[in-house]
């Protein structure tokens, strides 16, 4: 029997943009696995980022959902004060909410790359800024890359310049949270098995892509989680101002 007297511990609540789909909700059923509370930020798609909350509690985790546009400042203090409302706090923010538009340079519409700024550098830009205000001690960033930046793909321009500035944010932002223990780094996936990657590619690029690694197949939404989960536990915490490349070893 639990003597009342004796402190519980905290329970830790982690936000994840781009929840609803993807390596997000990978991300999102991983660390309710971990234990803990998860709120699911979805951008248009609740039927969706309701499916990732029933499976997380369906299988005895918590978690809310909450929609929220990463790039308007306030509709993101909003879902982090839900989680605070909801459940106490906020330890770990992982932002995994971006867009993808292909083309080359020379061929790219400027509205495409526009969204691309809003959703991929605006978007990190204001999540991350809610996270270093809101955080409390011990907890972790964690925004996402692409290892396209090393691959420098033709065609990834727009997309790939988006995802340096991502990297930029999050070395600069280790060193300004100084004392604060909390640890930001960035995931940079190789191709993995998404929509996002998968969407408007014929089965002869798809499978040149996959045999590029030294492990010979595309990435799964669950190897990503993986890392994110490392980086959000007891394990990563000795790991900060980070880019990790989980790529099976493309670059």
């Amino acid at each position: 029997m639990t003597d009342p007297t004796t402190p519980q511990p905290r329970t830790r609540v982690a936000i994840v943009t781009g929840a609803s789909r993807g390596i997000g909700r990978d991300t999102a059923e991983r660390l309710a696995a971990d234990g803990f509370a998860v709120v699911v930020n979805y951008a248009g798609n609740e039927a969706e980022a309701d499916k990732t909350v029933g499976a997380i509690t369906e299988a005895g985790g918590r978690a809310v959902a909450h929609r929220a546009d990463v790039a308007e400042e306030t509709e993101i203090a909003t879902l982090f004060d839900t989680a605070e409302q909801t459940f106490g706090g906020v330890d770990v923010v992982v932002h995994a909410a971006g867009v993808m538009t292909l083309a080359p340079l020379v061929d790219t519409d400027l509205d495409a790359l526009d969204r691309m700024h809003r959703t991929n550098i605006r978007g990190t830009f204001v999540v991350d800024q809610q996270a270093a205000r809101r955080l409390r001690p011990g907890g972790a960033i964690i925004n996402f890359s692409s290892s396209v930046l090393a691959l420098a793909l033709p065609g990834y321009t727009g997309y790939a310049a988006t995802k340096g500035a991502v990297e930029a944010m999050t070395l600069i932002l280790a060193r300004e949270l100084r004392g604060r223990d909390i640890t930001v780094n960035a995931v940079a996936p190789g191709p993995t098995a998404t929509a996002l990657f998968l969407d408007g590619k014929d089965e002869e690029t798809i499978a040149r892509m996959a045999a590029q690694p030294p492990l010979e197949r595309l990435g799964t939404p669950s190897d990503i989680a993986g890392v994110v989960s490392f980086l959000a536990g007891p394990a990563g915490r000795w790991v900060n101002g980070q880019v990790v490349r989980a790529n099976g070893g493309i670059a």
